[in-house]
């Protein structure tokens, strides 16, 4: 079982406002899970444009520290651009998959937002009626839709994706300063606090540099 887990939030720094899960098994798109979320912090103008939830409908709701247990219980946890929603929720006991990273390695040369995948990749997908793009249950079902495709155009098994995204990991290097050319996993070793101070403060890092400075340093 893999659990495909979305987050929406109040921009780009944080504060969930909704969080949602769907689980494939079998290559089936099951147990669906959703739950919108009091934040921390103002919802941004330019986030509630985009998923349309309001102060109002997350005022009276639990903090994502009284939900998150419930999306707890599977060995690996899947998302589009992964390490945002991994560094948006609190630790999930189990390794992460991002199907942003698989599809850039099987599919070059294409755009690899959620929606623009669905597009090329003509996925058939049926989320529920009453929702929208953009909004966490629909692109749960979007990228479990993606996650299958994958797993059926690649041969690749749970593990077969982690390891190959450790792979793809171990070997990223810096594109740009003090450290450029130099292994992030080395990097890791030698000066973990520069990449947490990147983690923090550089807020447009390509989502597979991302990930690969977020593994590295939790291998230490």
């Amino acid at each position: 079982m893999l659990r495909v887990i979305d987050t929406e939030t109040c921009g780009l720094q944080g504060g969930i406002v909704e969080v949602a899960s769907v689980d494939v098994i079998n290559g089936q798109i099951v147990n669906p899970m959703s739950d919108l979320v009091c934040p921390d912090r103002p919802i941004g103008r330019q986030a509630m444009a985009v998923h349309r939830i309001t102060e109002a409908m997350v005022a009276d709701k639990p903090p994502i520290e009284q939900v998150i247990s419930r999306y707890h219980g599977s060995a690996y946890y899947v998302a589009h651009n992964a390490s945002f929603d991994r560094r948006m929720l609190p630790e999930m006991p189990g390794e992460w998959i991002c199907t942003m990273t698989l599809a850039r390695g099987l599919w070059p040369g294409r755009k690899y937002g959620n929606q623009a995948l669905r597009e090329s990749l003509q996925l058939e997908v049926t989320p529920p009626a009453d929702l929208h793009a953009h909004r966490a249950l629909y692109d749960c079902y979007v990228t479990a839709s993606l996650l299958i495709r994958i797993m059926e155009f690649s041969g690749w098994d749970s593990e077969e994706m982690v390891r190959r995204m450790q792979v793809r990991g171990s070997g990223t290097t810096f594109p740009f300063g003090k450290y450029r050319g130099s292994k992030i996993d080395d990097v890791a070793k030698r000066d973990p606090g520069y990449l947490r101070w990147m983690l923090k403060n550089i807020q447009d890092l390509k989502p597979d540099l991302r990930s690969a400075m977020e593994r590295a340093l939790s291998a230490e």
